[in-house]
């Protein structure tokens, strides 16, 4: 597979993405989190909403907002602890697109605006997902869910700096 050296470390033409979403409540308020390496360095995005979200949603935003990230195209390697994200593109995408965007059993799939948008990000890269087990110690696994949890943070704090007093 393209993406490892032969040290086995990352090659330095890889973006190496770390995902994850966070949900207080499901539904609740949630956070996204990314974390990216290139080159010898790394960029950390985050977000949230404070409305009611779902877990599923913000997996899918952390990854959509780092593959957007990106000036241009990209060979990525992107780790995520959700096999929902992970199934959804590497098995069931394809059929959604070519059934009109219902599940096998002809109901609409959940979350199509985010699929949708995830499917137009990942069409510029070259995306190798990859599943990595979460709150087992992976630093960028934790790294990416301690953004998530800051992401969520900082929305529900912004919600309420704007809440009438």
């Amino acid at each position: 597979m393209t993406g490892k050296a032969r040290s086995g470390e990352p090659a330095q033409d890889v973006v190496e993405i770390y995902t994850d979403g966070a949900c207080s409540g499901n539904p609740g308020p949630g956070g996204w989190g990314a974390l990216l390496s290139y080159g010898g360095r790394n960029k950390e995005l985050c977000g949230g909403e404070a409305t009611a979200t779902t877990n599923n949603r913000m997996e899918l935003m952390a990854a959509i907002q780092a593959l957007e990230s990106l000036t241009r195209p990209s060979t990525v390697r992107l780790h995520t602890d959700s096999s929902y994200l992970r199934n959804g593109v590497m098995s069931w995408l394809a059929s959604w697109k070519r059934n009109g965007w219902k599940t096998a059993s002809k109901q609409p799939v959940k979350n199509e605006d985010l699929w949708r948008r995830l499917d137009a990000a990942g069409s510029k890269h070259d995306v190798h997902w990859l599943w990595v087990k979460g709150h087992a110690g992976n630093p960028g696994n934790e790294r990416a869910d301690a953004l998530a949890n800051q992401g969520m943070a900082e929305a529900v704090a912004r919600s309420r700096a704007k809440a009438p007093r």
